[in-house]
Formats: structure tokens, sequence, C-alpha cells
């Protein structure tokens, strides 16, 4: 996200109501809006098309088909953006413009090899065992790769800084959406479910076409130097699990919570447990503010003080560095404590909101007792999140790796160990898992200020590594043979 810092400054800069208002509008556009719009979509869908009419089979199979289609195309895309985000940044740093196109284009590939490796075969078993229809699943099908490539085109255009044109893409793919579904329904005699997942098919589309041309436009040169990428991934392993990990974590409460007897098959083929899905929404978005106050504090005020020490580094005095050093952890500390105290407040309001009216729109119950626990988890969760994002500002790929092993290995034993406690413990694994994520990184960050010395001056290697056949370590012999004149 950086570039945003300088727009930022100057919209607060203003000192006034309408500027500070302004501003958090502004931070929410270039980091959440796109999910807000998508949200927003599904639930005027479901008003336009009067989904109550629909009967429980086919809205429970529409719920499951939307539900994996988020799911998993987060988690199909996770490993390889972190890797490629590292080289487009390198190589922008380089101004190797024409080494961007490749990049994208063997990153597009794996991501959607992937996404057809996972997606055909569980189409198949939709179809043949489920017996679903099979224009419902290539629907479903054809939403969920134009969500992987939604995703993975988002990682590239946070390059060209023209966040507002993102959000825009969105807005224009999801009004697209609406249209699809109601045409469909109305003059295709649809049913409401398809109707729906049609026209989310068309507005991922929509968007994925929307930012592949921006892609285009903005790099237009390709110099089809592919291997570069490659040995990234090989240099950067650490990423790829990072994320990866991180993602997998997130949902795998919801897969332990999916084994238990609030679960439901739908069409042999969709597990879910609705209850505790619904929660786990409801509690996410109770603490979305989080990314929202991360990025916008970070791009305004840490970011000068993390440029300022790099410069110092590269061409500064010792006492300047040490200067530098000190006055960029003051503040990464105090962004961290804001950060909490911001959005506990936030956090607290939203809570009692939810809780006096979410069963007044149908979803007491059950519903609001898993979501007591989770959204005291998903609080810390989003800290973790941001703490450990600073890991990898300072490139302690190390200290981020640790971080999310431990944060989805305390995940998957607490929330196994949650379904054999009453509902409303049943997010304490959620809440462990961020806990222990947090605390590891804030340990981590703080091994690293006190040896950030050595992990910035005594990293780089003397001599070059490279791959092949081991010279003789034999320097010459101790005893040689001369001639005549006694030369060798």
């Amino acid at each position: 996200m950086a570039g945003i810092g300088v727009k930022l400054n100057r919209i607060y800069g203003r000192n006034s109501i309408a500027g500070n208002l302004y501003g958090a509008l502004y931070s929410t556009v270039v980091t959440i809006a796109p999910m807000l719009v998508v949200f927003g979509t599904v639930m005027l869908m479901h008003a336009l098309l009067n989904f109550e009419e629909a009967g429980y089979a086919a809205r429970e199979l529409y719920s499951c088909t939307v539900l994996y289609m988020f799911i998993f195309s987060f988690l199909v895309v996770s490993p390889f953006t972190p890797v490629i985000s590292r080289y487009m940044s390198d190589i922008i740093y380089e101004e190797r413009y024409e080494d961007i196109l490749p990049c994208f284009y063997l990153g597009l590939f794996m991501t959607a090899a992937s996404g057809c490796a996972l997606g055909i075969p569980f189409c198949l078993h939709e179809h043949f065992m489920g017996e679903v229809p099979v224009y419902y699943v290539f629907t479903g099908f054809c939403g969920y790769i134009s969500l992987i490539l939604v995703v993975y085109c988002m990682s590239f255009l946070s390059v060209s800084k023209d966040y507002k044109k993102v959000s825009l893409f969105f807005l224009i793919g999801m009004t697209a959406a609406v249209l699809a579904s109601l045409g469909i329904r109305r003059f295709g005699r649809m049913e409401q479910t398809f109707s729906s997942l049609f026209g989310l098919s068309v507005g991922f589309l929509i968007i994925a076409v929307l930012e592949y041309a921006q892609i285009r436009q903005f790099f237009p040169e390709n110099s089809g130097r592919y291997r570069p990428v490659f040995q990234y991934f090989r240099k950067y392993w650490q990423l790829i699990f990072v994320n990866f990990l991180y993602v997998l974590g997130l949902y795998t409460h919801n897969f332990v919570f999916w084994t238990t007897e609030l679960r439901i098959v739908v069409a042999k083929s969709f597990v879910c447990a609705e209850p505790y899905d619904v929660a786990t929404c409801i509690a996410m978005f109770t603490n979305i503010a989080a990314s929202v106050i991360f990025i916008s504090r970070v791009e305004m005020r840490f970011r000068s003080r993390y440029k300022a020490y790099t410069e110092a580094v590269i061409g500064g005095r010792w006492m300047d560095i040490q200067t530098a050093k000190k006055r960029m952890f003051r503040q990464l500390s105090e962004e961290l404590v804001n950060l909490v105290r911001i959005q506990s407040i936030i956090s607290m309001i939203l809570y009692f909101i939810v809780v006096i009216f979410l069963p007044r729109v149908g979803y007491g119950g059950l519903v609001l007792e898993f979501y007591y626990c989770l959204a005291a988890g998903y609080f810390p969760l989003f800290i973790m999140y941001s703490t450990m994002l600073f890991l990898q500002y300072f490139n302690d790929l190390w200290g981020a790796l640790l971080t999310s092993v431990l944060f989805f290995a305390t995940m998957l034993t607490g929330s196994m160990a949650a379904v054999r406690l009453p509902y409303l413990w049943a997010g304490i694994g959620v809440f462990a898992a961020a806990v222990t994520g947090f605390v590891t990184a804030i340990f981590r960050l703080r091994w690293l200020e006190r040896n950030l010395d050595r992990h910035v001056f005594c990293g780089g290697q003397i001599l070059k590594h490279a791959v092949g056949k081991m010279p003789s370590n034999k320097v010459m012999d101790r005893y040689e043979e001369t001639d005549a004149a006694g030369y060798f």
C-alpha cells in the first residue's frame, strides 16, 4: 500500500472536520471498499430476487457455492502473491519495468493452474455424486476462477497506486452483476439462486478483465525473462508459507467445526456449519476497521521513519543511524498502541450494536452465542497481522514464518479443543491463536530492535553463491620437482 501516505497527509493536513471525514473515507476506499461492495451486492440481489421464495435446498446450495468460492480462491492465491509482490518491488526499484509482465503472466499461470487442479475434481464430484446440473456447476466454477484472477490482479494494481480506480472496477462489476442476475431471472426464467450465482460470476469476470486491461496499460513492455521469477521463489520460500499458513489459519477453525454435529452436507459435496460461519463473518466485520487504521497510520507516520532509517544506513553517520533507529522503533510502538486503543473503541461500539440488533433481523440464538467469543478472538487477530507485517518490513522472514506456524498450530489445536466446550466458548481457539501469534511477533520485534545492526550490516555475503561442481580444495603441492635452473 505504499504511496497513499502523501495523499493522506495532505488530506488530514487541512485540520478540519470535513478533511478528517474525507481522510477516513479515502482510507476505507483504498483498503476494504471492494469487500464491502461485494458484500452489499450479495445482500441487494437477495432482496431484489426474493430469495425467501426459493426452496431451502436451493438456498443452501447457493450459500455453500459462494462460501467455497471465496474461501478457496483466497487459499489458492495466498502462496504466490507475497513472492510476486517482493519481486515486483525489487524490479521497480531497479527500474526494470519490462520484467513486470513476465512476472505477472507466470504468477497468473501458477494460480490458475492451482485453482483448476483444486476446482475441477470437486466440480466433477459435485455433478456426478451430488447430481447438480452441469450449467449450475459450470457457472460456479467460472465464478471461482474469475475470483482467483480478481484477487491475484489486485496485488499488481497496488503498484499503480490508483486505488480509487480499483474500487471503481468493483463498483462497475457488481453493478453488472445485479443487472445480469435480474436479466437472466426475468428473460431466462431461471430460479433465484442460480440467477444470483450467474450475476456474481459475470461481475467477477468483468472486474478481472478491467484489472487486466489496467495492468497492460501501466506495463506495456514484456522482456520475456521468466527464470528470475523462479529464482525468487527459491530465495524467498519463507514468504510462501508465511502467507499461506496465515490464510489457512483464518479458516481452520471453520473447517474444524464443519466436522461437528452442526455440519450440513449439501449435494454430497459441500460441508458447512451455517450458524458458526455466519457468526465468524459478523465477528470479522466487527474488527475489520483495524485494516483501515493500520494502513493509514503506517503510511502517514511509520513509513517516513522507516525511510529515514534506510537512508541513514545508505549514507549517514553511525550516530545518525542510531538516532533514526530509535525514532523508528519508538514510532512503531506508538502505532501499535494507538491501533489497539482505537480499534478497541470501534469494536466495543460495533459489538453492542450487533448484540442489540442482530436478534431483530433473525440472527439470534446460536449465531449470537458463537459471536461473543469470536468477536473477542478477531480483535487480537488483526493486531497480530499488523505486527507480522512489521516483521516483513524489516525483512525478518524467519520471524514472520515462526509467527505464522505458531498461529496456525494454535488455531488447529485450540479449535479441536473448543468443539468439546460449550458453544459460548467455541471461538476460544481463535482467541488463543491470535494471542499466541501476537505475543510471538512482539517478542520477535523486540529481539529485532536489539539486534537490528547485526541484522542489517551482517546479513550480506562476501562470495557470490553459485550452483555447480565444487572446485578442488587443493591449492598447491607441498613438494614440487624443479628443473636444472631451479624453476618449477
